[in-house]
């Protein structure tokens, strides 16, 4: 027992703990969509494309946060641009932005040799230093999450299956997208700094895709999102302080495991399932 309670008995594990629980619960609201409609790629470029936004407000001593935001809206505002482009895919207008803004931020970054140090903060995260403001911070995100899925689920879940049955129910599938960006855009910046901006997608995708296959509804798969989100910073961190491993990379490393464990079980379930052949 001391094993499982000791690393949590510390000041800054606890915070850590309670800011990965928050995280997980944001982005089992806006992974859950990423996944039913197939926005993985999307989702990795808005994570890269916070970066230019993170250099320019550390470089100014301001807040991270809301450079993070300012930079995940800018890309938000140009995915939706290039998605209305004749003759361009939407791949292939994400996949330049994706680099754009990945070049603009080593680039910010490159001009101040004393900023790279912390690069790597930046990028793999840095859930140890989570602070009480930044409690505040996620609980208030997760709020407005919970807001934005409860007001827009009805037109979310249209869009995710049909979006020309969307259309014809009047429920405006242009808006609806620009407001599932938008909690794409808030689960991302909350996320950036338990996991950073190249992990993020390890608590965004890996818990909804590991309970689909267990859930019987939507919200089935958010809560089961969230719970697993939770059992990997719990276990990640547990791992971590033991092993002397990067905290927010085994957090994600672990939610990764949990994924391919449920695809393993989920196939043993479907082999019993399935009737045998009459051999008479």
């Amino acid at each position: 027992m001391e094993w499982l309670t000791a690393p949590f008995e510390v000041t800054f594990v606890q915070r850590a703990l309670v800011g990965g629980v928050l995280v997980s619960a944001i982005a089992a609201l806006a992974g859950t969509w990423v996944v039913l409609r197939g926005m993985a790629f999307l989702g990795d470029a808005m994570s890269h494309g916070l970066l230019p936004g993170i250099a320019v407000a550390a470089l100014l001593g301001g807040n991270l946060l809301v450079g993070a935001a300012v930079s995940a809206a800018v890309m938000a505002a140009g995915v939706s641009a290039v998605g209305r482009a004749p003759r361009l895919s939407e791949d292939t207008g994400i996949g330049l932005l994706f680099v754009g803004m990945l070049a603009l931020g080593v680039i910010i970054i490159s001009r101040s040799q004393s900023f790279a140090v912390d690069l790597t903060g930046f990028l793999f995260g840095d859930v140890l230093a989570v602070g009480e403001g930044d409690l505040v911070t996620l609980g208030v995100a997760l709020a407005l999450a919970l807001t934005v899925t409860v007001l827009g689920h009805r037109a979310f879940l249209a869009l995710a299956f049909d979006a020309r049955k969307a259309r014809t129910l009047g429920l405006r599938p242009h808006l609806a997208h620009a407001l599932l960006l938008g909690l794409l855009t808030l689960a991302i910046v909350a996320s950036f700094h338990i996991v950073g901006t190249l992990l993020v997608l390890g608590l965004l995708i890996a818990p909804p895709a590991a309970a689909l296959p267990w859930a019987r509804s939507v919200h089935g798969v958010m809560a089961g999102a969230a719970l697993l989100g939770v059992s990997a910073t719990f276990c990640g961190l547990l791992l971590s302080w033991h092993l002397s491993t990067a905290a927010g990379a085994t957090v994600a490393a672990f939610a990764v495991a949990q994924f391919f464990l449920s695809q393993l079980a989920a196939g043993i379930r479907s082999r019993r399932a399935r009737p045998v052949p009459d051999r008479a």
